[in-house]
């Protein structure tokens, strides 16, 4: 079921009145059927998925924190992480790895058919794993609690806002909101229908009306050369952002509206002013699990320069592989690595100065970002190849570059969209929003302006996301991981 389908606006508003309508002691168990309910309408059977690992997180944690038998910790450490891990391995890496194998050896002159297996990647099987793992290994270090009760953590586990596409909760946050009774607060229900409608605003008028004319150029990028390529690749990197982080607004929104918490995933991440910054605002939740549970324990910073320079990469090298099955994404999580290395070795002779340069590390690091964002999108490292050496054609001859560009939208027809000419707009007030956030609370800020100001710039972003929705219904980005 997807926020922005027909199916989610009828069951949103039932699971709010059955949920406020319920005694308070019991509507965590409104918020586990719900979530059952709202996964299994993607895919019924793959609830057993969920119910398997939930079960082993659970069973493990209990027996981890009761023993104080180091050896038996250990290994129901080692069971957790064998069944989650085994369980995503199978799933969304078997394929990869066997047709990798496969095409090693064939370099060895050793001739093989690859393994491959019909399978379909389970919907949020990457979030849901990693919020188990880190809630296992949590209990394991003592920094959090084993939930007694499983059915509440069941609820922990599916809660149906960030089942899909995260936020990855941890256990000390979103447990505690799970386990408490609530009551309905007018102030923060009102706050959480501006965060869906925010949301629904990025989705649908931005990232949905760019994801076609990005499409059209990424699925036949050698019918496309030079400037054509460069404005695809930074209608992706608009895209990207405006799909996921308003996935997450949604997913905080609606969460508000059950009295429930979800932590900030995105903090104006084209405003960072280094590679590193860029990942402390840019999913956040998934950024600071891969430093606490891989980067810190490889060592961290603490062992020699040498050797943070290589923690970095590895863990960028296996973040870069959790978004995909595939080298395009190894790539680039690699170079979001090399970057940062990079910086490191920088801003020992050149330290960060002055707003001015501040303000140009911005742009360079956008730059960056949005370059490597290629890799991200292309359909095989072939293309990504060809984008890549293609992209700068004729950049010489800044006139013909401007206008092969011109021609060739042109006759894909997107020059005469004037969806696409619009939304060119909802990207400059996107921007404005994410340099105000910056500084303090949006709404807050906005509040300041008279009713009549607000109300009409409610009933304008309702009536721009209904107009915008006509152009059709897309999947999310981060549900294929």
């Amino acid at each position: 079921m997807l926020f922005n389908s027909n199916a989610f606006y009828i069951f949103l508003p039932i699971v709010f009145v059955i949920y406020w309508l319920t005694p308070p002691k019991h509507r965590w168990g409104v918020l586990l059927v719900s979530s059952y309910y709202f996964y299994m309408s993607a895919n019924a059977k793959y609830i057993l998925l969920i119910l398997l690992t939930t079960a082993v997180s659970y069973g493990t944690a209990l027996v981890i924190e009761k023993t104080e038998e180091q050896k038996k910790k250990k290994l129901c450490m080692g069971l957790a992480l064998l069944v989650c891990l085994g369980l995503l391995f199978f799933f969304k890496y078997f394929n990869f790895l066997s047709s990798s194998v496969t095409a090693l050896l064939a370099r060895a002159s050793i001739s093989m058919s690859p393994v491959t297996l019909k399978l379909v990647l389970p919907v949020g099987i990457s979030f849901y794993t990693f919020q188990t793992l880190g809630y296992v290994i949590d209990v394991y270090k003592g920094k959090t609690k084993a939930c007694r009760h499983f059915g509440k953590y069941a609820a922990f586990v599916s809660f149906f806002p960030l089942l899909l596409a995260g936020p990855i909760e941890r256990a000390e946050h979103l447990m505690p909101q799970i386990e408490e009774e609530h009551h309905f607060e007018y102030d923060k229900a009102i706050r959480g229908a501006k965060l869906i409608a925010w949301g629904y605003f990025k989705k649908i008028a931005i990232a949905d009306v760019l994801s076609s004319s990005v499409d059209i150029v990424y699925n036949q990028v050698t019918s496309f050369t030079g400037l054509a390529l460069g404005v695809a690749t930074l209608f992706y990197a608009f895209q990207v952002y405006c799909d996921f982080s308003g996935y997450s607004d949604i997913a905080r929104g609606v969460a508000c509206l059950f009295d429930i918490d979800l932590v900030n995933n995105f903090k104006s991440p084209y405003f960072a002013a280094s590679v590193k910054e860029f990942w402390a605002r840019w999913h956040i939740s998934l950024s600071t699990w891969f430093r606490d549970y891989v980067y810190i324990p490889l060592g961290g910073s603490r062992a020699g320069k040498w050797k943070t320079y290589r923690n970095l990469l590895v863990t960028f090298l296996v973040s870069g592989l959790w978004h995909g099955a595939s080298w395009t994404f190894v790539i680039w999580g690699g170079l979001h690595g090399a970057a940062q290395i990079f910086e490191r070795i920088w801003n020992q002779y050149f330290p960060p100065g002055k707003e001015g340069k501040n303000r140009f590390r911005v742009l360079l690091t956008f730059a960056f970002v949005t370059l490597a964002w290629l890799f991200f999108r292309a359909n095989t490292m072939s293309d990504a190849i060809y984008i890549l050496t293609h992209l700068f054609d004729g950049i010489t001859h800044p006139l013909s570059y401007v206008k092969e560009c011109y021609v060739a939208f042109k006759k894909a027809g997107l020059i005469q969209s004037n969806e696409l000419k619009l939304v060119l707009f909802w990207v400059v007030l996107l921007m404005a929003h994410d340099y105000i956030a910056l500084r303090e609370d949006v709404c807050q800020w906005f509040g300041r302006f008279g009713k009549p100001v607000r109300y009409t710039f409610y009933f304008a972003l309702i009536f721009v996301v209904l107009y915008s929705r006509q152009l059709g219904e897309y999947s999310f980005v981060y549900f294929q991981f």
